[in-house]
């Protein structure tokens, strides 16, 4: 199974390309400055794009809604 799941992502942000929007960017940040919001041994997944997707699912990352 994948984690996280995407129901549970779609609850957090409304719509897949949002959630892609989100991840990609996030995943780009965690790649150039290095910077985690949690520990390594706390992921569940190698790569960044999973960690990011993992943060997101946590409630670190805060998704902005637009007017």
């Amino acid at each position: 199974m994948i984690y996280p799941s995407i129901d549970k992502l779609l609850n957090i942000v409304d719509s897949k390309y949002e959630l892609v929007l989100v991840a990609a960017r996030r995943s780009k940040e965690m790649t150039k400055n290095m910077h985690h919001q949690k520990k390594e041994s706390e992921y569940k997944c190698k790569k960044s794009i999973g960690r990011a997707l993992e943060e997101i699912c946590d409630g670190l990352v805060t998704v902005r809604k637009s007017a």
